[in-house]
């Protein structure tokens, strides 16, 4: 079956998943206002090539610490319904389906935690997800477990996702042949070169100019009608 892989923020979605999820825990008084502005700081560093995602993921989970995965998984689906659904492109939920109807396998793979791009995938019928996973720990005397702040395993990050991909790709009998891949990102780069049909997808300039040089796909989507803050 021929794969149809996905990137999330900025190609599926109109902005950037874990951005809004920190603006979502300001705005609902899980984090204090400096916390977006710590934000921006490490999407500066992603833009620049810079970023330690490891740095990033222990950033972003500091105001779980105290909470168990199930009331963060409780947080999610007003997360999606006011932050994220309204940012979705349409044109990505009509590619989405016309995928499907062409017997292709979807897959998203993201440099976002886990727990949030399962939940977008969710709200996109999309079923195969590679995210960075996350280490869990106890957060009470029972049974409960919470984020520790640490990535487990591989970071699906730059040639991260080509690693995750391929352990993947083993463990479900699937193969690249045929396979489509859609990012806006250079830092994606590694993984546009390795699929059959790379398609840059709302490209940032880079991407564009490299897109246009190879003579790979190129799409443009008008951005969504929303009022979810960035």
């Amino acid at each position: 079956m021929a794969l149809a892989i996905f990137d999330l923020d900025e190609t599926l979605v109109a902005g950037d998943s874990a951005s809004l999820f920190c603006r979502f825990l300001v705005d609902h008084g899980f984090a204090g206002d400096d916390f977006v502005a710590g934000d921006r700081a490490f999407s500066e560093q992603y833009s620049a090539g810079t970023l330690d995602m490891r740095d990033y993921v222990c950033f972003q989970l500091a105001p779980l610490a105290h909470m168990s995965t199930r009331q963060v998984d409780a947080l999610m689906p007003v997360f999606i319904k006011e932050y994220l659904a309204p940012r979705v492109y349409t044109d990505a939920r009509e590619l989405l389906a016309a995928c499907r109807a062409q017997g292709k396998r979807l897959v998203i793979i993201s440099a976002t935690a886990a727990f949030i791009v399962r939940a977008i995938a969710k709200e996109l019928g999309v079923e195969d997800v590679l995210a960075i996973e996350l280490e869990e720990t106890p957060v009470t005397e029972g049974t409960d477990t919470g984020y520790s702040g640490e990535v487990a395993g591989v970071p699906s990050f730059r040639e991260g996702k080509i690693i995750r991909l391929k352990a993947w790709l083993e463990e479900q009998g699937e193969s690249m042949d045929g396979a489509y891949f859609y990012s806006d990102s250079m830092n994606d780069l590694p993984l546009l070169e390795l699929v059959e049909h790379p398609v840059a997808t709302n490209p940032d300039q880079s991407l564009s100019e490299l897109a246009l040089s190879r003579g790979w796909q190129l799409i443009r989507w008008p951005a969504p009608a929303c009022a979810a803050p960035v």
